[in-house]
């Protein structure tokens, strides 16, 4: 079908609204991910292909053979539903296609801050903060786990512990504190 003619929430393009709350991959970033978030995700993905997806094919064609169409709600809605489940799953695959999966067990007993790396930080205020630095498809700010590429996480890299660096913010510059640096045990 002509593009001209297709809605604009079934195109192709869409694929990014489904990452929309991501912060976008740097341009020529890799983007870094740890083994268990690319399980996470490889896991999702196989979820969608293997039971969601045949089961609301199913359920299509069910509805399909009951006549008509243009007032049948489980065609529509099932329609809708096999066009979302599609767009996650090219989502995910170019995810996935771009992952690069870095272990973060590879640095552990070290004190300095890399990817993957749980730090414990003091800001100018006295506060005490704990972050893990993830992959972008990991991130989950309400149990500490921030993006790699999160102005925290490009202040706190390189760091050590001990080492104070600056983190600059649009209401103004915030000293940092390194009090601990953690990295997984190797398995």
């Amino acid at each position: 079908m002509n593009k001209a003619f297709v809605k604009a929430s079934e195109s192709d393009d869409d694929d990014d609204d489904l990452g929309a709350g991501l912060p976008p991959i740097p341009p020529g970033a890799k983007n870094y991910i740890t083994p268990q978030g690319y399980q996470r995700i490889r896991e999702e993905l196989l979820q969608l292909i293997d039971v969601d997806r045949p089961e609301v094919v199913k359920v299509v064609h069910w509805a399909a053979s009951n006549g008509d169409r243009s007032e049948n709600g489980d065609y529509i809605y099932g329609k809708r539903r096999l066009r979302e489940i599609d767009r996650r799953i090219r989502f995910l695959t170019k995810r996935l296609d771009l992952a690069e999966v870095v272990d973060p067990s590879a640095h552990h007993g070290s004190d300095q801050v890399f990817f993957g790396a749980t730090v414990t930080y003091v800001n100018a205020a006295g506060e005490k903060h704990t972050v893990t630095i993830v992959g972008i498809d990991e991130l989950d700010p309400l149990h500490g786990k921030i993006s790699w590429v999160a102005p925290v996480a490009r202040a706190l890299t390189k760091a050590r512990e001990g080492d104070r660096v600056t983190l600059r913010t649009p209401s103004g510059d915030d000293e940092l504190e390194i009090v601990l640096v953690q990295y997984p045990a190797p398995a």
